[in-house]
């Protein structure tokens, strides 16, 4: 499981380093894709290569059209996390999560994966959050 929230800073070639505590449960390969709410996501080659065969099954039955597993195949990329437990956000996934060069992001832990966030774009989606927590 991913939990806790931690601020990192992209360098020049688009590399962030994911928190130590992330890396034993990834392995050396992750996929990173297109999140929900303008985020890039990361999950450990088994967990992606499940919730594909899951979006497979949708589309054969229907639940989902082939457009939106398309969209979400389309986006994602294969990555190696290199010695310094480093990743590298492609320019496209930068640009859907609004992160520039050698900017600030926030990675935080989202139990089955891990989100890379725009930190402006993050506060946002957590003061909606506990807005809802707040409602009950």
């Amino acid at each position: 499981m991913f939990v806790g929230v931690y601020e990192r800073q992209l360098d020049e070639r688009g590399r962030v380093a994911l928190p130590s505590s992330f890396r034993g449960e990834l392995g050396d390969q992750c996929y990173l894709f297109f999140g929900d709410d303008g985020c890039v996501s990361v999950r450990s080659v088994e967990s992606f290569d499940e919730q594909a065969a899951e979006l497979v099954e949708k589309a054969k039955r229907g639940d989902i059209s082939r457009n939106r597993l398309r969209a979400f195949a389309s986006s994602a990329t294969q990555a190696t996390i290199d010695k310094q437990g480093r990743i590298t956000l492609d320019a496209r996934q930068r640009e859907h999560a609004g992160i520039e060069p050698q900017a600030a992001v926030v990675v935080l832990g989202y139990l089955d994966q891990i989100e890379i966030w725009d930190p402006q774009t993050y506060r946002a989606n957590e003061a909606a959050g506990q807005h809802e927590i707040a409602r009950g």
